[in-house]
């Protein structure tokens, strides 16, 4: 007996840990934009599937059964590439979106439905479907590296130097740090104060988003994420003393994507711009 119940045990945790995350999007008649209250239950969908390690992402678009089979297929697609820039804008990785499918039509039978404008108010819709990594990476300890920023900014610097502020992780989509990434720049900010010689730029990145293009800030609905977190930055480390004078912030938008994991592109980067002899 006890052999069957461990075994009905791991197959609910299989089923359990193989579990996906879906969600729907639905459109307007003939239309891909999507609309604002659909737009905001998007984002709390992004918000719940921010801690999932992603192995894959689906979308597929639909459209109802009005419209020839070839305007169905290009507006399906549509809708299915709206739902992707969502995604992209809001620092999602697009390398996970294995499929990105218009499928055309719904046929009006499929639903169990009376009313016909119903059924297709339903079949004009975005499927997605987030598939979880498994089994589920083990938690990595990074060791801290030798020569991390607050040993590069105790040490010789020169105009010039560009400084990745290691160890400063970012939201997914916000301007504002994890909560143990703050310890972190409180010690720079010491630093920083100390070195009164040193004026610098802050420089924010962003990751995910297509070409070169900044991500959207989901606190503002701003398309201007970069710069947002530069400027948390600068604001951080003139509330803790350093001379706002000293300091300058730019959002640099996915110039300069590292091109490594994605969420090390979430960064901020001290520019070293000027240094004055100390007298």
């Amino acid at each position: 007996m006890k052999p069957l119940i461990l075994f009905l045990c791991l197959c609910f945790q299989f089923s359990f840990a193989q579990k996906e995350l879906k969600h729907e999007v639905y459109f307007e008649t003939d239309q891909h934009v999507i609309p604002e209250t659909e737009h905001s239950r998007l984002l709390l969908f992004l918000s719940k599937i921010e801690d999932v390690d992603i192995a894959k992402v689906t979308i597929y678009g639909f459209t109802d059964d009005r419209g020839s089979d070839n305007y169905n297929l290009v507006l399906s697609q549509n809708r299915a590439d709206a739902i992707k820039e969502v995604f992209s804008n809001n620092e999602f990785d697009e390398s996970k979106m294995t499929n990105v499918d218009g499928k055309g039509k719904i046929l009006v039978n499929i639903i169990k439905e009376d009313d016909l404008n119903k059924i297709r108010g339903l079949n004009r819709k975005v499927e997605i479907i987030v598939t979880p990594v498994f089994p589920a990476k083990k938690e990595v300890v990074e060791e801290p590296s030798k020569v991390n920023a607050e040993d590069l900014l105790k040490g010789d610097l020169k105009e010039g130097d560009k400084i990745l502020l290691d160890n400063l992780l970012f939201r997914t989509g916000y301007s504002y740090l994890t909560k143990e990434s703050l310890a972190v720049l409180d010690r720079i900010s010491e630093i920083l104060v100390e070195r009164t010689n040193i004026y610098f730029t802050i420089e924010g990145h962003v990751c995910c988003t297509q070409g070169q293009r900044d991500a959207i800030d989901r606190k503002t609905k701003k398309r201007n994420l970069s710069l947002a977190r530069a400027k948390y930055i600068y604001d951080y480390l003139e509330e803790k003393g350093v001379k706002h004078y000293r300091m300058k912030f730019a959002g640099m938008r996915r110039k300069f994507p590292l091109g490594g994991e994605p969420e090390l592109d979430r960064r901020v980067e001290i520019l070293v711009t000027r240094i004055y002899e100390e007298k």
